[in-house]
């Protein structure tokens, strides 16, 4: 199942608030009454077009976006860095987060603005101290998402909160698949059209069981919270004005645009 988070022109009558739908196909969401993740899939009586609607970040964190960093082999050789032991955990504001096709501004701060394509998982519930065996039970679903990077930030501070959290670097979408198993799918970055970062899942160091027990050991997470699994290798500067696209077999794409360097 597909849940998209919209907003609608007033005269289709659902109001001009955002609201969250089922994509029954290609062009057609079912719309639910209030968020699935807190009221569960409790459809309206209406049926939109999705060519007459704006598609949202598919969920807005209540409290955080839990990111693993180097959980690709590949990444952290890229990073002239070791594999690690245990997975390194570092949080991106829930401000940060945009929707597909919006628009990821350049920070006045930095001169080099990377892309990092990765899986995200949305969690369904309040937990803490999952068991690796249970963590299927706190999934609601998994969505795309782009770990923007002021790179030349990250090298200078020498620790990542300002490098990754400014406002429009956490872009998802363009939906949560609800029935996705992450098994052996790949996942690309396009920038401007040129594939940038070409893996699959199945090489991430850290896998999504390991990593539920790991960062609920470390933290409670609540309905809503996202955790970004980790980039493969390739990554690369966004120069203003481009278009970045990320995609993960059976689960979409999501793409964005850059803007020019804020002045």
């Amino acid at each position: 199942m597909r849940i998209v988070r919209f907003t609608a022109p007033v005269e289709l009558g659902v109001g001009s608030e955002p609201l969250f739908g089922v994509l029954n196909d290609k062009d057609s969401i079912l719309v639910l009454r209030g968020d699935p993740i807190y009221a569960g899939i409790v459809p309206q009586d209406k049926t939109l077009k999705l060519s007459d609607v704006k598609l949202l970040a598919p969920v807005i964190p209540r409290s955080k976006v839990v990111c693993i960093g180097k959980n690709y082999a590949d990444h952290a050789a890229e990073m002239d860095s070791v594999v690690p032991s245990e997975p390194i955990i570092f949080i991106k504001p829930n401000t940060s987060v945009i929707g597909p096709n919006d628009t990821i501004v350049w920070p006045r701060m930095s001169e080099r603005v990377d892309h990092e394509a990765e899986l995200a998982i949305v969690i369904g519930r309040i937990c803490k101290e999952v068991p690796a065996a249970k963590y299927k039970d706190v999934i609601f679903g998994y969505t795309l998402a782009n770990d923007v990077t002021a790179r030349d930030l990250q090298k200078k501070d020498g620790q990542w909160s300002r490098a990754k959290g400014f406002d429009t670097f956490c872009p998802l979408g363009p939906w949560i698949e609800t029935e996705f198993v992450p098994a052996d799918q790949g996942i690309t970055a396009t920038l401007n059209g040129e594939v940038k970062q070409s893996s699959n899942l199945s090489e991430m160091i850290f896998k999504i069981p390991q990593i539920i027990e790991f960062v609920t050991n470390v933290m409670t997470l609540l309905p809503g919270d996202v955790i970004l699994t980790g980039t493969p290798a390739g990554i690369s500067a966004m120069p203003a004005g481009s278009t970045i696209s990320v995609s993960i077999d059976g689960l979409g794409t999501l793409t964005n645009k850059v803007s020019s360097r804020v002045q």
